[in-house]
């Protein structure tokens, strides 16, 4: 017989001499558990947490590359609307910044 449910959840072993004594003389068995389930050790909760605190440095790194582009998009725009000054199509002239003064 093939055992396919978790560990821990089988019935205990019970000895055959008891076992054919119950059958003889119709005594019930009684069986005492006195072990208390183990419980998880901590290194099987280490690679999930590692997982994911890999996850959220790299998306603090992804987050702060975006930042970082932005803020060097934005200077760019900057310079060169500066440097360009007014822009004319047609005789309408359109000044993108304000000359420093």
């Amino acid at each position: 017989m093939h055992h396919t449910g978790p560990p821990g959840h089988l019935a205990p072993h019970i000895p055959v001499d008891d076992y054919r004594r119950a059958q003889t003389t119709g005594q019930p068995i009684i069986i005492h558990t006195t072990t208390h389930p183990t419980a998880r050790p901590a290194r099987t909760y280490l690679l999930p947490l590692t997982v994911a605190g890999a996850g959220v440095i790299g998306l603090f790194g992804v987050v702060a590359a975006f930042l970082a582009l932005l803020d060097f998009a934005a200077h760019t725009a900057m310079a060169i609307g500066g440097a360009a000054g007014p822009i004319g199509v047609g005789g309408i002239t359109l000044k993108l910044f304000r000359a420093p003064k």
